[in-house]
C-alpha cells in the first residue's frame, strides 16, 4: 500500500499508515531515509535552483535599459553598421559580465550565511532519536515535536500530550488547536483534522510524536503556495528603488523626445539621431544599480556576520538602519541571562528543603516549553543530589501564557491510591487558586491576613530584583487524566527565588543606542517590581510603566498616545506585545523587536524588523529578519551601524551617479541643436557610461562618515531629485563652458571635440564620486582603498585612451595636443573646487522647510 496525494490519510488508522509507508513507531533506518530522499527530493516548498548562475546571468539582460541597447544594436545591424553594433553589444556584455560576477559573489555569500541558520528536527532513525536537517525528512519518518518547534511536514499524530498547535498560517485561526491521536472522518475539513499537524504551523505547548506523510510541495501549505505564487510584501527599500526608477523614466522620456525632435528639425540622419537619443537615455540611468544594490547589501551582510549578526533577508538591512525604537525582553539582553535558583522559601520566609524537593519534581518531569527557570531548578537539584525516585509521573498540564503556571501530577510510592498535584507559576496566578497555606505542623486556612503577608513578602523580594515564583500542591485520589479545571483548592507551599543580574555594560549600550537615535523599550511578562528594578539599574525610567492589566482596558487611540512615552510594558501576554508594536508604528516609528520565545512570534511578525537569537525557538527564529549569534544589545548596535553604512553607500551611488549623468546628458541634449555635429557619438556615450560605472562597484566597500550612522535613514525621492538637479546643473555649466572653450579657443573639429569632451566628461564623473561621497571636506574623509585605486585607474585610462593602439579607430578618437590636455585638467580642477564649495553650502544647515535634504540626513519617522 502507498500513500498517494488523493488518499485521505487523516481518516486511516495509524497502524495502516505505518504499514503503507513501510515504517514503524521507531522510525526509518538512515539508509532507507537516504534512499527515499533521492526519490522524493528535499523537503522544501520551492525547487532548489542548482544552477543559480544561469538565473543570475539572465537577470542581467532583463533590464529595460539593456533591451533598449539590444534594440539599438539590432537597428545598426539592419542598416549594415557592423562596427556600431559590435561596440554596443560589447558594452552590453561587459556590463552584464560585471553585474553577474558581483551578484554571483553576493548570492553565494548570503546563501552561506543562511545555511548557518538551517532548521533541524528530532527524528527517529535506526531506533535512536537524532537531530537531522528539516530538508532531509521523507514520508515515513517519525519526528518528535515540542513547544516552540515549527511543524516540519504534514503528518498524523501517533502520540500527544497537551499538544496545542497554532495554525493561523494555514487556516487563519489565531487560537491554538489541540491535536490528539486517532482517525477522523474522511470529509473533515483541514481546520478540523485534530489528528494531523501541518507544515508551516507552530507548536504552542505540549509534546507529540508525528508520522510524516507528505513533504515539500506535496503538503497542504505547499499546494496553497503553488497555487497562489505569492510574493513577499514590498519593502520600503524596494519601494524607494521603484519610485527612483519612475523619476528617471520621466526625465528620460523628456530628454529623448527633445533630442529626437531637434535632430530631425536640423535634418540629421535618422539612425544617428536615434542611436544618440538612446545612448543619452542609457547614459542617464545607473544601469548597474541592481548589481550595486546586491553587492552593497551583501557586503553589509558579510560585515554584520563577522560581528555576530546574521541577516536572513537582505532587504532587512535597510529596515535595521531605519529603526528608531527597539522593543526587547530583558532576560539575556539587558540581564546576564544566567538564571540561578537563589532560594527556596516556605510561607514563613525561612529556607525550605521541602519546597526545593517539590520544585525539583515539577521542573525535572515537565516536558513542555524549555525555559531557563526550570533549567536552574534542575541544575540546583542535581547539585544537591536530588532525584525523582519514588515518584511516577501521571500527567502534565503544560504552561501557557494565559494561566502562567505549570502543573505536574505524580504518584508517590508511599501514597498508594493517591496522586500529588504540584503547581508552579507566577505568584499572582497561583495564589488565587490556594485555599490553605502550609505551616510547620500541616496547613492552615489562607485568610486575608495571610494573603496580605505573602503579597508583601513577594513585593519586597521582587523590588530587590528577584524573580519570584509561587509553589502549591494538592493531594487527590488517583485517576488517569487531569485538566486545568483541577487546579483549585491548592495549598500554598512557598516561594522560589531566582536572580538574573543586569549586565554591567547594559547602561552603556542603551546610551550608545540613544546616540544612534534608537530608544529602548522593555516588553516583558515579568512582574512590575522586577522590571522596575532592572530598568532603574540600566538607566531606563522605572516610573514610565504600563501593565498588561491597564493595557487590556485601554482603547487603541489611548495606547497610541501612551506607548511612545512608556519605557516599561510589564505583565503582558503575546497578543499585547503585538498590539504595543502596532501602536508605536501608528505613531510613525520604525520598530525593531528582539525576542526569542514562542510568545514573541506575533510581535516579531508585526515589527518593521524582527530580531532574534541563534538559540531561540524555531518559530521565533523563523519569524525574524535578523538573527544575533549572541543575545547582546551591543552586537545589535554594531549591526545597526553596519546596516546604516550599507544603506548610505547605496544612496551614495544613486545620488552621485544620477547627478553626474544628468549633468552630462543634459549638456549634450542642450548642445546638440547648437553644434554642427553631435557632442559625442552614441558608442562614445555608452563607453563613457560603462567606464564611469566601474569604480562604482567599489562604493560597497567605501568608508562612511560617522554622522551618517548617527540617525535613522529613509528614502527621500524629493531629496534625490534636488541633489541630482543642483549638482547636475553645476556639471552642465562646466560642460557648456568646456564646449565654448573647445570651439572658440581651440577651434576644435568634430573628432578633436568629441575626444576632448569624452575625456572631460569621464574625468568629472570620476572626480565627483570622490567629492560627493562625503558631506565634509573631501581631503578630510579618506575613501575606501578599492574605490580610490579603481577611480585613479579609470582616470588614467581616460587621459591616454586617445593614444592607445586600435581604440581611437574603433571609437572615433584622435590624439589630443598637449595644450588641450592641460586645459582639460584645469577644467576638471575648477569643477572639483566649485563642487566642493557648493557641497559645503548644500549641507551647511540641518533639514528644514525650503532647504535641500539628502536621504542620509532625513530624520523623518513616517511609517513606510
Amino acid at each position: 500500500m502507498t500513500i498517494h496525494p488523493e488518499d485521505q490519510y487523516w481518516s486511516q488508522p495509524a497502524a495502516d499508515l505505518l504499514r503503507a509507508l513501510r515504517s514503524q513507531a521507531e522510525g526509518l533506518s538512515q539508509e532507507e531515509a537516504d534512499t527515499r530522499l533521492r526519490e522524493t527530493g528535499s523537503n522544501r516548498l520551492g525547487e532548489e535552483r542548482r544552477d543559480r548562475s544561469i538565473v543570475l546571468l539572465g537577470h542581467q539582460f532583463a533590464s529595460p535599459l539593456v533591451l533598449i541597447l539590444v534594440f539599438a544594436a539590432a537597428v545598426s545591424l539592419a542598416l549594415g553598421d557592423w562596427i556600431e553594433a559590435t561596440i554596443i553589444i560589447a558594452i552590453v556584455c561587459g556590463s552584464a559580465a560585471l553585474g553577474f560576477y558581483q551578484e554571483h559573489r553576493a548570492s553565494r555569500a548570503v546563501s552561506e550565511l543562511r545555511e548557518r541558520l538551517a532548521l533541524s528536527v528530532r527524528a527517529r532513525r535506526d531506533g535512536q532519536t537524532r537531530t537531522v536537517p528539516v530538508e532531509s525528512l521523507v514520508p515515513g519518518d517519525v519526528v518528535e515535536l515540542s513547544a516552540g518547534n515549527l511543524v516540519p511536514a504534514d503528518g498524523v499524530v501517533l502520540d500527544a500530550r497537551d499538544f496545542l498547535v497554532v495554525e493561523a498560517s494555514l487556516t487563519g485561526e489565531s487560537f491554538p488547536v489541540e491535536k490528539t491521536a486517532g482517525a477522523v472522518a474522511a470529509d473533515t475539513r483541514i481546520g478540523s483534522r485534530t489528528n494531523c499537524a501541518f507544515l508551516g504551523t507552530s507548536v504552542r505547548s505540549g509534546t507529540a510524536t508525528m508520522l510524516v506523510v507528505r513533504t515539500g510541495r506535496a503538503t497542504a501549505f505547499g499546494a496553497i503556495a503553488g497555487r497562489l505564487q505569492t510574493t513577499a510584501p514590498e519593502t520600503d527599500f524596494a519601494r524607494g528603488i521603484r519610485q527612483f526608477g519612475y523619476l528617471l523614466l520621466r526625465v528620460m522620456i523628456v530628454m529623448v523626445v527633445f533630442v529626437l525632435a531637434v535632430n530631425q528639425w536640423m535634418g540629421r540622419p535618422a539612425l544617428e539621431s536615434l542611436l544618440f537619443a538612446v545612448a543619452l537615455a542609457v547614459g542617464l540611468s545607473p544601469e548597474l544599480l541592481p548589481a550595486i544594490v546586491s553587492v552593497t547589501l551583501s557586503h553589509g551582510a558579510r560585515a554584520m556576520a563577522a560581528r555576530g549578526v546574521i541577516v536572513r533577508r537582505l532587504e532587512s538591512i535597510e529596515n535595521l538602519g531605519s529603526m528608531d525604537i527597539l522593543c526587547t525582553d530583558k532576560t539575556g539582553t539587558l540581564t546576564e541571562g544566567v538564571v540561578a535558583l537563589d532560594g527556596t522559601i516556605d510561607p514563613s520566609g525561612q529556607p525550605s528543603e521541602a519546597v526545593a524537593g517539590l520544585a525539583y519534581l515539577n521542573a525535572a518531569l515537565e516536558s513542555g516549553i524549555a525555559n531557563p527557570l526550570d533549567a536552574a531548578i534542575v541544575a540546583a537539584g542535581v547539585r544537591d543530589a536530588r532525584t525523582t525516585a519514588g515518584h511516577r509521573k501521571i500527567d502534565e498540564i503544560p504552561y501557557d501564557f494565559i494561566r502562567k503556571r505549570l502543573t505536574i501530577v505524580v504518584a508517590p510510592e508511599n501514597q498508594p491510591g493517591g496522586h500529588l498535584m504540584i503547581t508552579k507559576g507566577a505568584f499572582g496566578s497561583v495564589l488565587p487558586l490556594c485555599t490553605t497555606v502550609a505551616d510547620g505542623q500541616g496547613e492552615t486556612v489562607l485568610d486575608e491576613t495571610a494573603r496580605v503577608r505573602l503579597e508583601a513578602w513577594f513585593q519586597a523580594r521582587s523590588e530587590a530584583g528577584y524573580r519570584v515564583l509561587a509553589l502549591a500542591t494538592r493531594g487527590m485520589p488517583a485517576r488517569p487524566r487531569y485538566a486545568r479545571e483541577d487546579e483549585t483548592d491548592l495549598r500554598f507551599e512557598g516561594f522560589l527565588l531566582f536572580f538574573d543580574p543586569p549586565k554591567a555594560e547594559a547602561r552603556r549600550t542603551i546610551r550608545d543606542l540613544e546616540t544612534l537615535g534608537i530608544r529602548v523599550k522593555v516588553i516583558t511578562g515579568d512582574n512590575r517590581h522586577v522590571a522596575a528594578h532592572v530598568a532603574s539599574a540600566i538607566g531606563l525610567d522605572p516610573t514610565a510603566m504600563l501593565t498588561g492589566e491597564e493595557l487590556s482596558g485601554m482603547r487603541d487611540e489611548a495606547l497610541w498616545q501612551r506607548a511612545a512615552a512608556t519605557d516599561l510594558f510589564v505583565e503582558v501576554d503575546p497578543q499585547q506585545k503585538e498590539r504595543i508594536v502596532r501602536a508605536l508604528q501608528k505613531r510613525g516609528h520604525a520598530i525593531g523587536y528582539l525576542g526569542d520565545g514562542i510568545n514573541d512570534a506575533p510581535a516579531l511578525h508585526a515589527a518593521d524588523v524582527g530580531i532574534s537569537v541563534e538559540k531561540a525557538v524555531d518559530v521565533a527564529r523563523e519569524s525574524a529578519d535578523v538573527v544575533l549569534l549572541r543575545p547582546d544589545l551591543d552586537v545589535l548596535r554594531q549591526g545597526v551601524e553596519d546596516g546604516r553604512r550599507a544603506f548610505a553607500n547605496t544612496l551614495k551611488y544613486i545620488g552621485i551617479t544620477t547627478s553626474a549623468n544628468f549633468g552630462n546628458m543634459l549638456s549634450m541634449a542642450l548642445a546638440a541643436p547648437l553644434l554642427p555635429f553631435l557632442p559625442l557619438a552614441a558608442k562614445q556615450v555608452l563607453l563613457n557610461n560603462f567606464l564611469s560605472d566601474l569604480p562604482s562597484m567599489a562604493i560597497a566597500t567605501d568608508n562612511v562618515d560617522p554622522q551618517r550612522t548617527r540617525v535613522a535613514q529613509r528614502w527621500d525621492i524629493d531629496a534625490i531629485r534636488r541633489f541630482m538637479v543642483v549638482f547636475g546643473l553645476i556639471s552642465t555649466v562646466f560642460d557648456l563652458a568646456t564646449f565654448a572653450l573647445l570651439l572658440k579657443v581651440f577651434d576644435a573639429g568634430e573628432p578633436v571635440f568629441q575626444t576632448a569632451w569624452f575625456t572631460v566628461s569621464l574625468l568629472t564623473e570620476l572626480a565627483v564620486v570622490l567629492v560627493l561621497r562625503t558631506e565634509g571636506p573631501s581631503l578630510a574623509s579618506a575613501p575606501g582603498r578599492l574605490l580610490l585605486w579603481s577611480t585613479m585607474a579609470v582616470a588614467a585610462f581616460a587621459l591616454v585612451a586617445s593614444h592607445l593602439p586600435g581604440l581611437p579607430g574603433v571609437f572615433g578618437f584622435v590624439p589630443l595636443e598637449g595644450s588641450i590636455l592641460v586645459a582639460t585638467v584645469l577644467v576638471v580642477a575648477a569643477y572639483i573646487l566649485v563642487t566642493e564649495l557648493a557641497k559645503r553650502r548644500f549641507f551647511a544647515h540641518p533639514p528644514g522647510p525650503g532647504r535641500v535634504r539628502m536621504p542620509h540626513d532625513s530624520q523623518d519617522v513616517t511609517k513606510y
